[in-house]
């Protein structure tokens, strides 16, 4: 028996002379909650419908639990599907969706009652049994579809960007959920999104598709705090990208120089000039210094122009000026909402040498 419930060896999927995904790898182990993340057209979609048997790859091989699903039927594949669009049957009650791919199976009718109950149960759904989906809401419709997959017992359940449909709230409450059944029942989740911050929230693990391929894989945090390229560290969350004119080792690190603005920077990461023509710094690692208060030690101190403030409730987003080529985004907290300086005026910023990060490309 395999130690991964899905691998993917060196898949790749052709239409004609247009090749949508190249050469994939991935290894996916029991229990794991996998998000593929990337923009459309990456080919996330068409990775997840090799995997369940919808397309056949050009080349490579898939597996499920060790055995190679080539040209088997999605029927046979043990697998369960939870799409966009719910799919619900509209003239079946909630207990006869739920019950649908158990008849398939030739289960038989007594066995079938306690799978529905506890299926229903597990996504809070009991008490609507005999309802039937047009009287139900859009979180509702989305949990039986949920339970109707979860209903045969899959091996792993495939998930479809099963959220896109719902309202804000709603899609918060359904992925906090989603990870808490996934947890629950300790079966793996293969989830397709275009939506970062679904894939942080709910994933064990992230894999970002550009163009076809795997930019980078890991664990949420590490890839947020360590993008591999300034595609991944725009793609996953807000990133002020700066292209470099000049890098030098030092002591204590690479001394950097800004294309276009000639300011000079200090990174604690070591990389020498062929390996650093960007500079990569989150919104929220820029921090705004009070006029009346002393730098602090170590910090890279920047003197800029307030251009353009976007409240965002909690925060402000704050557009700053640093030179001629130079403008940032910074993240400014409620605390400090009073520091800021009218628009048009000058203010102090600082950046930690270990916030910067040196990308190749």
């Amino acid at each position: 028996m395999s130690n991964f419930d899905v691998e993917l060896l060196s898949v790749s999927k052709s239409f004609g002379a247009v090749c949508v995904v190249k050469d994939i790898d991935l290894q996916i182990p029991k229990g794991e909650f996998v998000s593929i993340l990337g923009p459309s057209g990456c080919g996330k979609t068409t990775t997840l419908n090799m995997m369940a048997g919808f397309s056949e790859p050009s080349a490579g091989d898939i597996r499920i639990r060790g055995r190679s699903q080539v040209n088997i039927p999605p029927e046979r594949r043990n697998i369960g599907l939870v799409f966009q669009n719910y799919a619900l049957f509209p003239h079946m009650t909630v207990a006869e969706n739920v019950a649908f791919g158990l008849k398939m199976k030739a289960m038989p009718k007594a066995d079938i009652a306690p799978i529905v109950r506890a299926a229903l149960q597990s996504v809070h759904l009991e008490a609507l049994a005999e309802r039937y989906p047009k009287s139900l809401s859009g979180g509702q419709q989305q949990r039986v579809a949920l339970a109707r997959a979860l209903a045969p017992r899959p091996s792993v359940l495939l998930l479809d960007e099963p959220l896109s449909n719902l309202d804000l709230k709603l899609r918060e409450v359904m992925r906090a959920e989603l990870k808490d059944l996934q947890q629950e029942l300790g079966m793996t989740f293969v989830y397709v999104t275009h939506d970062q911050e679904e894939a942080m929230a709910m994933s064990d693990r992230i894999v970002v598709m550009c163009k076809g391929a795997i930019a980078q894989q890991g664990d949420p945090s590490a890839i947020y705090q360590d993008p591999a390229s300034t595609f991944v560290a725009d793609f996953i969350g807000r990133s002020n990208i700066l292209p470099i004119a000049n890098a030098a080792k030092s002591r204590a690190g690479t001394d950097i120089v800004l294309a276009g603005s000639g300011i000079t920077l200090r990174a604690a990461q070591e990389c020498d000039g062929d390996n650093a023509r960007y500079c990569v710094v989150r919104p929220e690692d820029i921090v705004l210094l009070p006029g009346t208060s002393p730098a602090l030690e170590g910090l890279n101190v920047l003197s800029g122009t307030l251009r353009r403030i976007i409240n965002l409730g909690a925060s402000l987003e704050a557009h700053v000026e640093f030179g001629p080529h130079a403008v940032m985004t910074v993240l400014v907290h409620s605390a400090q909402f009073g520091s800021l300086p009218a628009l048009g005026e000058a203010a102090s910023f600082g950046i930690a040498p270990q916030s910067l990060k040196l990308l190749s490309d």
